[in-house]
Protein backbone atom coordinates (compact mmCIF):
# COMPACT_ATOMS: atom_id res chain seq x y z
CA UNK A 1 0.00 0.00 0.00
CA UNK A 2 1.27 3.45 -0.95
CA UNK A 3 1.91 6.46 1.24
CA UNK A 4 -1.07 8.14 -0.45
CA UNK A 5 -3.30 5.23 0.63
CA UNK A 6 -2.29 5.74 4.27
CA UNK A 7 -2.59 9.53 4.00
CA UNK A 8 -6.18 9.29 2.72
CA UNK A 9 -7.04 6.79 5.47
CA UNK A 10 -5.58 9.13 8.10
CA UNK A 11 -7.53 12.17 6.87
CA UNK A 12 -10.82 10.30 6.42
CA UNK A 13 -10.40 8.65 9.81
CA UNK A 14 -9.81 11.98 11.54
CA UNK A 15 -12.83 13.57 9.83
CA UNK A 16 -14.95 10.56 10.82
CA UNK A 17 -13.75 10.79 14.41
CA UNK A 18 -14.78 14.42 15.02
CA UNK A 19 -18.39 13.54 15.88
CA UNK A 20 -17.58 10.48 18.01
CA UNK A 21 -14.82 12.49 19.70
CA UNK A 22 -17.56 14.76 21.01
CA UNK A 23 -19.19 11.67 22.54
CA UNK A 24 -16.21 9.79 23.95
CA UNK A 25 -14.39 12.79 25.38
CA UNK A 26 -17.63 13.91 27.01
CA UNK A 27 -18.41 10.60 28.77
CA UNK A 28 -16.27 11.11 31.92
CA UNK A 29 -17.99 14.48 32.36
CA UNK A 30 -21.57 13.14 32.56
CA UNK A 31 -21.75 12.82 36.37
CA UNK A 32 -20.16 16.26 36.95
CA UNK A 33 -22.43 17.91 34.36
CA UNK A 34 -25.45 16.56 36.22
CA UNK A 35 -24.18 17.98 39.50
CA UNK A 36 -23.16 21.35 38.06
CA UNK A 37 -26.38 21.92 36.11
CA UNK A 38 -28.65 20.41 38.76
CA UNK A 39 -30.08 17.51 36.75
CA UNK A 40 -30.44 13.83 37.53
CA UNK A 41 -28.76 11.00 35.60
CA UNK A 42 -31.67 10.36 33.24
CA UNK A 43 -31.97 14.01 32.21
CA UNK A 44 -28.21 14.32 31.80
CA UNK A 45 -28.22 11.26 29.53
CA UNK A 46 -30.70 13.10 27.28
CA UNK A 47 -27.80 15.30 26.20
CA UNK A 48 -26.21 12.13 24.86
CA UNK A 49 -29.41 10.71 23.35
CA UNK A 50 -30.37 13.93 21.54
CA UNK A 51 -26.91 14.03 19.97
CA UNK A 52 -27.46 10.50 18.64
CA UNK A 53 -30.92 11.33 17.28
CA UNK A 54 -29.77 14.39 15.32
CA UNK A 55 -26.56 12.59 14.34
CA UNK A 56 -28.69 9.81 12.85
CA UNK A 57 -31.32 11.89 11.07
CA UNK A 58 -28.96 14.51 9.61
CA UNK A 59 -27.05 11.79 7.78
CA UNK A 60 -30.04 11.46 5.43
CA UNK A 61 -29.25 14.96 4.14
CA UNK A 62 -25.49 14.88 3.75
CA UNK A 63 -25.33 11.85 1.46
CA UNK A 64 -27.57 13.29 -1.28
CA UNK A 65 -25.84 16.67 -0.92
CA UNK A 66 -22.46 14.99 -1.41
CA UNK A 67 -23.77 13.23 -4.54
CA UNK A 68 -25.05 16.58 -5.90
CA UNK A 69 -22.32 18.99 -4.76
CA UNK A 70 -19.28 16.75 -4.42
CA UNK A 71 -17.81 15.39 -1.22
CA UNK A 72 -15.98 18.44 0.15
CA UNK A 73 -18.61 21.21 0.25
CA UNK A 74 -21.06 19.30 2.54
CA UNK A 75 -18.12 18.46 4.81
CA UNK A 76 -17.33 22.18 5.15
CA UNK A 77 -20.98 22.82 5.99
CA UNK A 78 -21.24 20.04 8.58
CA UNK A 79 -17.98 20.73 10.38
CA UNK A 80 -18.80 24.45 10.45
CA UNK A 81 -22.16 23.76 12.14
CA UNK A 82 -20.43 21.40 14.57
CA UNK A 83 -17.89 24.08 15.51
CA UNK A 84 -20.51 26.73 16.29
CA UNK A 85 -22.62 24.26 18.31
CA UNK A 86 -19.58 23.14 20.32
CA UNK A 87 -19.02 26.73 21.42
CA UNK A 88 -22.69 26.90 22.43
CA UNK A 89 -22.30 23.76 24.54
CA UNK A 90 -19.25 25.21 26.28
CA UNK A 91 -21.21 28.32 27.24
CA UNK A 92 -24.47 26.59 28.31
CA UNK A 93 -25.77 27.64 31.73
CA UNK A 94 -28.53 25.04 32.13
CA UNK A 95 -29.20 21.47 31.01
CA UNK A 96 -31.90 22.53 28.51
CA UNK A 97 -29.48 24.80 26.64
CA UNK A 98 -26.83 22.11 26.65
CA UNK A 99 -29.28 19.56 25.23
CA UNK A 100 -30.33 22.00 22.49
CA UNK A 101 -26.76 22.69 21.39
CA UNK A 102 -25.91 18.99 21.58
CA UNK A 103 -28.74 18.41 19.09
CA UNK A 104 -27.24 21.00 16.71
CA UNK A 105 -23.78 19.54 17.29
CA UNK A 106 -25.07 16.15 16.14
CA UNK A 107 -26.49 17.74 12.97
CA UNK A 108 -23.04 19.05 12.09
CA UNK A 109 -21.09 15.98 13.16
CA UNK A 110 -23.15 13.70 10.89
CA UNK A 111 -21.27 14.93 7.81
CA UNK A 112 -18.02 13.38 9.02
CA UNK A 113 -19.71 10.02 9.50
CA UNK A 114 -21.40 9.77 6.08
CA UNK A 115 -19.08 11.30 3.53
CA UNK A 116 -15.77 9.48 4.28
CA UNK A 117 -17.51 6.13 3.56
CA UNK A 118 -18.66 7.52 0.22
CA UNK A 119 -15.11 8.66 -0.52
CA UNK A 120 -13.87 5.12 0.14
CA UNK A 121 -16.45 3.77 -2.33
CA UNK A 122 -15.47 6.45 -4.89
CA UNK A 123 -11.88 5.26 -4.77
CA UNK A 124 -12.07 1.47 -4.28
CA UNK A 125 -14.26 -1.64 -4.18
CA UNK A 126 -13.78 -5.18 -2.86
CA UNK A 127 -10.67 -6.10 -0.87
CA UNK A 128 -9.00 -2.73 -1.48
CA UNK A 129 -12.07 -0.99 -0.09
CA UNK A 130 -11.99 -3.31 2.93
CA UNK A 131 -8.33 -2.47 3.52
CA UNK A 132 -9.00 1.26 3.31
CA UNK A 133 -12.11 0.96 5.48
CA UNK A 134 -10.20 -0.98 8.14
CA UNK A 135 -7.42 1.64 8.13
CA UNK A 136 -10.06 4.33 8.45
CA UNK A 137 -11.45 2.38 11.41
CA UNK A 138 -7.94 2.30 12.90
CA UNK A 139 -7.77 6.09 12.95
CA UNK A 140 -11.45 6.34 13.92
CA UNK A 141 -10.72 4.07 16.91
CA UNK A 142 -8.27 6.60 18.28
CA UNK A 143 -11.32 8.48 19.54
CA UNK A 144 -12.55 5.91 22.11
CA UNK A 145 -8.94 5.28 23.18
CA UNK A 146 -7.62 8.80 23.59
CA UNK A 147 -10.80 10.87 23.93
CA UNK A 148 -11.88 9.62 27.39
CA UNK A 149 -8.31 9.98 28.65
CA UNK A 150 -8.05 13.46 27.17
CA UNK A 151 -11.49 14.25 28.53
CA UNK A 152 -10.48 13.23 32.05
CA UNK A 153 -7.37 15.41 31.87
CA UNK A 154 -9.31 18.39 30.55
CA UNK A 155 -12.03 17.95 33.19
CA UNK A 156 -9.40 17.77 35.92
CA UNK A 157 -7.95 21.16 34.99
CA UNK A 158 -10.73 23.04 33.20
CA UNK A 159 -13.99 21.32 34.19
CA UNK A 160 -16.53 19.81 31.84
CA UNK A 161 -16.81 23.00 29.75
CA UNK A 162 -13.21 22.51 28.69
CA UNK A 163 -14.28 19.35 26.86
CA UNK A 164 -16.36 21.38 24.42
CA UNK A 165 -13.59 23.92 23.83
CA UNK A 166 -11.31 20.97 23.04
CA UNK A 167 -13.71 19.51 20.45
CA UNK A 168 -14.02 22.99 18.93
CA UNK A 169 -10.27 22.98 18.35
CA UNK A 170 -10.48 19.45 16.89
CA UNK A 171 -13.16 20.60 14.45
CA UNK A 172 -11.04 23.56 13.34
CA UNK A 173 -8.11 21.20 12.70
CA UNK A 174 -10.49 19.04 10.63
CA UNK A 175 -11.43 22.05 8.50
CA UNK A 176 -7.76 22.79 7.82
CA UNK A 177 -7.06 19.18 6.79
CA UNK A 178 -10.13 19.14 4.58
CA UNK A 179 -9.06 22.33 2.81
CA UNK A 180 -5.41 21.38 2.32
CA UNK A 181 -5.10 17.59 2.22
CA UNK A 182 -8.22 16.03 0.66
CA UNK A 183 -8.99 16.06 -3.07
CA UNK A 184 -12.51 15.95 -4.46
CA UNK A 185 -13.42 12.34 -5.41
CA UNK A 186 -16.84 12.99 -6.97
CA UNK A 187 -16.20 14.44 -10.48
CA UNK A 188 -18.57 17.09 -11.83
CA UNK A 189 -19.77 14.76 -14.60
CA UNK A 190 -20.94 12.22 -12.00
CA UNK A 191 -23.04 14.83 -10.21
CA UNK A 192 -25.26 15.75 -13.18
CA UNK A 193 -27.88 13.08 -12.56
CA UNK A 194 -28.03 13.71 -8.81
CA UNK A 195 -30.85 15.76 -7.30
CA UNK A 196 -33.15 15.66 -4.28
CA UNK A 197 -35.77 13.81 -6.36
CA UNK A 198 -33.23 11.25 -7.51
CA UNK A 199 -32.12 10.88 -3.87
CA UNK A 200 -35.70 10.10 -2.85
CA UNK A 201 -35.88 7.50 -5.63
CA UNK A 202 -32.54 6.08 -4.49
CA UNK A 203 -33.77 5.82 -0.91
CA UNK A 204 -36.83 3.94 -2.12
CA UNK A 205 -34.62 1.59 -4.15
CA UNK A 206 -32.28 0.97 -1.21
CA UNK A 207 -35.19 0.29 1.15
CA UNK A 208 -36.27 -2.48 -1.23
CA UNK A 209 -32.77 -3.93 -1.49
CA UNK A 210 -32.76 -6.88 0.90
CA UNK A 211 -28.99 -7.36 0.70
CA UNK A 212 -28.28 -3.71 1.56
CA UNK A 213 -30.76 -3.68 4.43
CA UNK A 214 -29.55 -6.97 5.88
CA UNK A 215 -25.92 -5.88 5.96
CA UNK A 216 -26.87 -2.47 7.30
CA UNK A 217 -28.94 -3.94 10.13
CA UNK A 218 -26.19 -6.39 11.07
CA UNK A 219 -23.67 -3.56 11.26
CA UNK A 220 -26.20 -1.40 13.11
CA UNK A 221 -26.82 -4.02 15.75
CA UNK A 222 -23.09 -4.38 16.22
CA UNK A 223 -22.70 -0.63 16.69
CA UNK A 224 -25.72 -0.66 19.03
CA UNK A 225 -24.04 -3.13 21.35
CA UNK A 226 -21.12 -0.75 21.71
CA UNK A 227 -23.32 2.31 22.19
CA UNK A 228 -25.38 0.58 24.89
CA UNK A 229 -22.09 0.14 26.72
CA UNK A 230 -21.10 3.72 25.94
CA UNK A 231 -24.33 5.21 27.35
CA UNK A 232 -24.37 3.15 30.54
CA UNK A 233 -20.69 2.64 31.34
CA UNK A 234 -19.99 6.02 33.01
CA UNK A 235 -22.63 5.32 35.65
CA UNK A 236 -21.86 1.61 36.02
CA UNK A 237 -18.07 1.90 36.15
CA UNK A 238 -17.80 5.18 38.08
CA UNK A 239 -20.80 5.02 40.40
CA UNK A 240 -21.29 1.25 40.80
CA UNK A 241 -17.73 -0.08 40.61
CA UNK A 242 -16.19 3.08 42.11
CA UNK A 243 -13.67 3.96 39.41
CA UNK A 244 -12.34 7.48 39.14
CA UNK A 245 -12.92 9.30 35.81
CA UNK A 246 -9.31 8.59 34.83
CA UNK A 247 -9.59 4.89 35.72
CA UNK A 248 -12.85 4.76 33.78
CA UNK A 249 -11.12 6.26 30.75
CA UNK A 250 -8.45 3.54 30.79
CA UNK A 251 -11.08 0.80 31.17
CA UNK A 252 -13.13 2.23 28.30
CA UNK A 253 -10.07 2.56 26.08
CA UNK A 254 -9.09 -1.11 26.39
CA UNK A 255 -12.12 -2.19 24.36
CA UNK A 256 -11.22 0.22 21.58
CA UNK A 257 -7.71 -1.26 21.41
CA UNK A 258 -9.21 -4.71 20.85
CA UNK A 259 -11.63 -3.37 18.23
CA UNK A 260 -9.12 -1.56 16.04
CA UNK A 261 -6.34 -4.14 16.41
CA UNK A 262 -8.49 -7.00 15.12
CA UNK A 263 -10.11 -4.81 12.43
CA UNK A 264 -6.70 -4.46 10.76
CA UNK A 265 -6.88 -8.13 9.79
CA UNK A 266 -10.01 -7.52 7.70
CA UNK A 267 -8.21 -7.16 4.36
CA UNK A 268 -5.98 -10.21 4.85
CA UNK A 269 -8.80 -12.42 6.09
CA UNK A 270 -11.14 -11.19 3.35
CA UNK A 271 -8.59 -11.95 0.64
CA UNK A 272 -8.02 -15.45 2.02
CA UNK A 273 -11.55 -16.52 3.00
CA UNK A 274 -13.92 -14.01 1.40
CA UNK A 275 -15.56 -11.06 3.11
CA UNK A 276 -18.91 -12.80 3.62
CA UNK A 277 -17.36 -15.77 5.39
CA UNK A 278 -15.25 -13.46 7.56
CA UNK A 279 -18.32 -11.49 8.58
CA UNK A 280 -20.45 -14.57 9.31
CA UNK A 281 -17.73 -16.12 11.47
CA UNK A 282 -17.06 -12.86 13.30
CA UNK A 283 -20.76 -12.34 14.07
CA UNK A 284 -21.00 -15.90 15.42
CA UNK A 285 -18.10 -15.53 17.86
CA UNK A 286 -19.09 -12.00 18.81
CA UNK A 287 -22.57 -13.25 19.73
CA UNK A 288 -21.23 -16.25 21.65
CA UNK A 289 -18.90 -14.14 23.78
CA UNK A 290 -21.49 -11.49 24.62
CA UNK A 291 -24.27 -13.96 25.46
CA UNK A 292 -21.96 -15.96 27.74
CA UNK A 293 -20.92 -12.69 29.43
CA UNK A 294 -24.55 -11.81 30.16
CA UNK A 295 -25.31 -15.29 31.52
CA UNK A 296 -22.21 -15.31 33.74
CA UNK A 297 -22.95 -11.86 35.15
CA UNK A 298 -26.65 -12.65 35.71
CA UNK A 299 -25.53 -15.73 37.66
CA UNK A 300 -23.83 -13.45 40.17
CA UNK A 301 -20.27 -13.35 38.82
CA UNK A 302 -20.45 -9.68 37.96
CA UNK A 303 -17.05 -8.41 38.96
CA UNK A 304 -15.50 -5.70 36.81
CA UNK A 305 -12.47 -7.80 35.67
CA UNK A 306 -14.80 -10.56 34.43
CA UNK A 307 -16.86 -8.11 32.39
CA UNK A 308 -13.73 -6.42 31.06
CA UNK A 309 -12.30 -9.68 29.68
CA UNK A 310 -15.54 -10.60 27.91
CA UNK A 311 -15.90 -7.13 26.40
CA UNK A 312 -12.29 -7.11 25.22
CA UNK A 313 -12.76 -10.39 23.35
CA UNK A 314 -16.24 -9.64 22.05
CA UNK A 315 -15.45 -6.19 20.72
CA UNK A 316 -12.41 -7.66 18.97
CA UNK A 317 -14.73 -9.78 16.82
CA UNK A 318 -16.93 -6.72 16.32
CA UNK A 319 -13.87 -5.05 14.77
CA UNK A 320 -14.27 -7.47 11.84
CA UNK A 321 -18.05 -7.09 11.56
CA UNK A 322 -18.30 -3.30 11.15
CA UNK A 323 -15.93 -2.69 8.18
CA UNK A 324 -16.95 -5.83 6.26
CA UNK A 325 -20.68 -5.15 6.58
CA UNK A 326 -20.18 -1.55 5.38
CA UNK A 327 -18.05 -2.53 2.38
CA UNK A 328 -20.44 -5.29 1.32
CA UNK A 329 -23.50 -3.05 1.72
CA UNK A 330 -22.01 -0.29 -0.49
CA UNK A 331 -20.45 -2.65 -3.03
CA UNK A 332 -23.23 -2.48 -5.64
CA UNK A 333 -24.15 1.19 -5.14
CA UNK A 334 -21.22 3.22 -6.48
CA UNK A 335 -23.39 5.72 -8.37
CA UNK A 336 -25.35 6.59 -5.23
CA UNK A 337 -22.61 5.94 -2.69
CA UNK A 338 -23.33 9.13 -0.73
CA UNK A 339 -27.04 8.42 -0.49
CA UNK A 340 -26.43 4.77 0.41
CA UNK A 341 -23.92 5.79 3.07
CA UNK A 342 -26.48 8.25 4.47
CA UNK A 343 -29.21 5.66 4.78
CA UNK A 344 -26.78 3.17 6.28
CA UNK A 345 -25.61 5.68 8.89
CA UNK A 346 -29.11 6.78 9.78
CA UNK A 347 -30.35 3.22 10.20
CA UNK A 348 -27.28 2.38 12.29
CA UNK A 349 -27.96 5.18 14.74
CA UNK A 350 -31.74 4.76 14.80
CA UNK A 351 -31.19 1.14 15.80
CA UNK A 352 -28.64 2.29 18.37
CA UNK A 353 -30.98 4.95 19.78
CA UNK A 354 -33.75 2.38 20.21
CA UNK A 355 -31.32 -0.01 21.89
CA UNK A 356 -30.11 2.74 24.23
CA UNK A 357 -33.66 3.74 25.19
CA UNK A 358 -34.74 0.14 25.82
CA UNK A 359 -31.64 -0.69 27.84
CA UNK A 360 -32.12 2.55 29.80
CA UNK A 361 -35.58 1.40 30.88
CA UNK A 362 -33.99 -1.54 32.72
CA UNK A 363 -30.96 0.33 34.09
CA UNK A 364 -30.61 -0.01 37.85
CA UNK A 365 -27.06 1.23 38.32
CA UNK A 366 -25.54 -2.27 38.14
CA UNK A 367 -23.76 -3.96 35.24
CA UNK A 368 -26.29 -6.77 34.61
CA UNK A 369 -28.89 -4.77 32.59
CA UNK A 370 -26.09 -3.27 30.49
CA UNK A 371 -24.61 -6.72 29.79
CA UNK A 372 -28.06 -8.04 28.87
CA UNK A 373 -28.59 -5.17 26.42
CA UNK A 374 -25.23 -5.82 24.76
CA UNK A 375 -25.98 -9.54 24.48
CA UNK A 376 -29.44 -8.89 23.02
CA UNK A 377 -27.94 -6.78 20.21
CA UNK A 378 -25.34 -9.45 19.49
CA UNK A 379 -27.94 -12.22 19.45
CA UNK A 380 -30.20 -10.32 17.04
CA UNK A 381 -27.24 -9.72 14.71
CA UNK A 382 -26.43 -13.44 14.77
CA UNK A 383 -30.04 -14.47 14.03
CA UNK A 384 -30.27 -12.01 11.14
CA UNK A 385 -26.94 -13.17 9.72
CA UNK A 386 -27.90 -16.83 9.82
CA UNK A 387 -31.37 -16.21 8.43
CA UNK A 388 -30.34 -14.10 5.47
CA UNK A 389 -26.66 -14.73 4.67
CA UNK A 390 -26.39 -18.40 5.55
CA UNK A 391 -26.50 -19.57 1.94
CA UNK A 392 -24.66 -16.70 0.34
CA UNK A 393 -21.49 -17.69 -1.45
CA UNK A 394 -18.55 -17.23 0.90
CA UNK A 395 -16.34 -15.42 -1.57
CA UNK A 396 -14.97 -11.93 -1.57
CA UNK A 397 -16.38 -9.53 -4.14
CA UNK A 398 -14.25 -8.73 -7.14
CA UNK A 399 -11.64 -6.08 -6.63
Amino acid sequence: MTASFFRIALILGLLSAIGPFAIDMYLPALPSIGVDLGSDNHVTQLSLLTFFISFALAQLLYGPLSDMWGRKLPLYLGIGIFTVASIGCALAQDIETLIAFRFIQGVGGAAGMVIPRAVVRDMHTGIQAARLMSLLMLVFSISPILAPLAGSAVIEFYGWRGVFWAVTIAALIGLVLLATQLDETRPTKDRKGSSLSSAMSAYGYLLRDRNFLTLTFIGGLGISSFLVYLANSPFVLIQHYGLTPTQYSFAFSVNAVSFFAVSQATGWLGERFGLVRVMRSAVTFYCLVMVVMAVVMAAGINQLPVMAVFLFIGYGFLGLVIPTSAVLALEDHGQIAGTASSLMGTLHFVIAAVAMVVSGLFADGTAVPMAAGIAACALLAFVLTQATLGRRAATAPAE
